[in-house]
């Protein structure tokens, strides 16, 4: 089971890069101002890395243990993004002055873009905590 310093770690590393990543690319796709997706998508994060916190605490629980499979890892991120999807739909719908459905394919889009990225961040965050508790225990 991981301690809750290594959740937070990986908290905060997934959502800054999420936002390095997401930030200007919504700014693009949606034509609103870096600032306001900026500020929309910081708000978000700061949920985003509170639910994460959450849902891989209760993951952990359910599957307790470092060596995941694909199904397990795209369970763990598909967990993760749909729970974000339905708690933030109406808020970015509210912030961009759009409707739900234009809201939910934004999000359905960037939900699929961080499903990717989160498979790819939640294997590689793993590979490097093992190879460091490993170089710990020798």
């Amino acid at each position: 089971m991981r301690s809750w310093r290594e959740r937070v770690l990986h908290t905060t590393l997934f959502e800054a890069g999420g936002l390095v990543l997401v930030t200007p690319l919504a700014s693009w796709l949606t034509g609103h101002g870096i600032g306001r997706l900026g500020l929309l998508t910081v708000s978000l994060a700061t949920f985003a890395m509170l639910w994460n916190l959450l849902w891989n605490r209760l993951f952990d629980r359910w599957v307790p243990t470092r060596r995941r499979n694909l199904v397990q890892r795209v369970a763990q991120a598909l967990g993760f993004e749909l729970g974000l999807l339905v708690m933030t739909l109406p808020v970015v719908a509210w912030w961009l002055g759009i409707g739900l459905i234009e809201a939910f394919w934004l999000d359905l889009g960037f939900m699929l873009f961080f499903l990717g990225y989160a498979l790819i961040f939640n294997s590689a965050f793993d590979g490097i905590v093992q190879r460091r508790l490993a170089r710990r225990n020798n």
